[in-house]
Formats: C-alpha cells, structure tokens, sequence
C-alpha cells in the first residue's frame, strides 16, 4: 500500500466537509443529544433509587451509551465515506484508477477513525463536564476498550459497504439498524448472564461484549478479566481481516459480473 492514495481518499472527504458544513453536524449533533438524554435519565435513576441500589446509574448506563455510540459513530464514518461515492456515482471513477482495494478501504477507515475521534471528544466533554461520569477511573483500560469498539465498528462498517456494493444502493436501509440489532447481544445495558443461552452464545462471539462486562466489573469494583480482554481483541482484530477480505471478494464478482459499471439502484439482481 502507498500512503498518497490512502491520504487522497481521506482529503476527499475533508474537502467534502469543508464545502458543506452540514455535514459536519450530524458528527456532533447526535451524539451530544444521546448523552444529554440518557444523561438526565441515568440522573433521573440515581436519584428514584437514592443510591440504596449501590448501583451508580451516570457511571454504568451513561457509560455503556458513550462506548456503544463510539462503534456505532466508527461503522456509520466508514458507511458514510463509502456512501459518498456511491451518491455521487464516483464508484467506477475511483476503481478505474490504479487504486489497491486495500487503499480504498484504509482511507475509508482513515476518514472514519477522524470523524469518530471528533464524536468521541464531544461526548467526553459533555458525559464529564455535565454529569460527572468518572470515565478516567478506567484508568489505562481504556486504551484497550476503545481498541476493541473501535476495531469492531471498522469491520461492521467495512461489512456494510460490501453488501451495499453486492445488492446495490437500495440495500443501503439495510445498514442502519445494524447497531440497534447487535446491542441485545452484546449486553451493552446488562450482563450476559441475564440472557438465554443462544443468545449469550452470541453475544460472546462479539467483542464489544467483553467491553461492557468488564467496565461493570471495574465500575463494582470487582476487576477486570485480563483474558477477557484479550479475546475481545483477538475477535475484534479477525472481525476486521474476514470484512476486508469480504469487501476484496464482493469488489471482484462486481468487476467480473458487470455490476460495477452498471452501478445504479436497479442493479441489485
């Protein structure tokens, strides 16, 4: 891979930006409304439950919503870039160029990485500065725990722009309920252990899972399960080489078939 192609398809999307600044604001606008919302209502619980519960809610709910908005910010930045060029129907000048598959999706992932980070900030500032969430008790955790979302949130987004370039930009409705459907097994809200047992089953092969039983644990001051941790990465880190060699795999029937140059949402058959 060479890093000039890479950076051309991150400044794309600068210039993009720059050009519009409304797209600029759903990078801060959502985010900043998930966090005031649950926010309040993790306030809310705190003071219902008058802390007799031993639970506290800013830290576990609040918690649990800022890292699961981190993968879903990451896979929608992958998405989004892609979608770009689909919108624009740039897909046939782009691979036309002397472009590796491997650039393309780096610089996607480049884009994504940049525009997350952004989200991430707000969300810090507001979660700290408005509700105290002592997300810093984490300590060195927390490099690991954003390593495992952000990892899993590239694969889901490197997942999504494969089935779209599959099944066409019609499919594109496809992406966007991903993480809403991936959150009950994940436990992002509540331990494996009150699952079923399929269920658990799949919640264990996700990584962020690990992610969230181990930020309770930390948060009840029971430790963390270093093992955990490392099969959280070890899966996130194998999640993201099957998505690129998918994408790699779908880019070449979408060559071979025609269907790239016949890129249009009729061409999903």
């Amino acid at each position: 891979m060479k890093l000039r192609p890479i950076a051309a398809i991150a400044l794309r999307q600068l210039y993009l930006m720059r050009s519009s600044p409304v797209r600029v604001l759903p990078m801060i606008a959502w985010v900043a409304i998930d966090i005031v919302l649950w926010g309040f209502i993790s306030r809310y619980l705190n003071s219902v439950t008058g802390g007799g519960s031993g639970i506290n809610f800013v830290s576990t709910l609040l918690g649990a919503v800022l890292f699961w908005d981190l993968f879903t910010r990451v896979m929608q930045g992958v998405t989004m870039a892609f979608f770009e060029d689909v919108w624009s129907r740039n897909l046939v000048n782009v691979f036309a160029s002397p472009l590796l598959i491997s650039e393309y999706l780096t610089g996607l992932i480049v884009t994504a990485i940049a525009t997350s980070l952004v989200g991430l900030l707000v969300m810090l500032i507001l979660a700290t500065w408005l509700f105290g969430l002592p997300i810093l008790s984490l300590g060195l955790l927390l490099i690991p725990f954003l390593l495992v979302l952000f990892s899993f949130g590239i694969a889901f987004g490197v997942l999504a722009c494969a089935m779209v370039l599959r099944f066409g930009p019609a499919s594109e409705w496809l992406v966007w309920p991903i993480p809403a459907m991936l959150a009950p097994f994940a436990g992002v809200f509540y331990p494996l252990s009150t699952l079923p047992g399929w269920m658990r089953a799949v919640g264990r092969a996700l990584p962020p899972s690990y992610v969230f039983e181990n930020m309770r644990s930390i948060l009840a001051g029971q430790g963390y399960s270093g093992g955990g941790l490392v099969a959280g990465i070890a899966l996130a880190a194998l999640d993201v080489i099957l998505a690129g060699c998918l994408f790699a795999l779908v880019y070449r029937y979408a060559v071979r078939s025609g269907l790239l140059a016949r890129y249009s949402a009729e061409s999903a058959s």
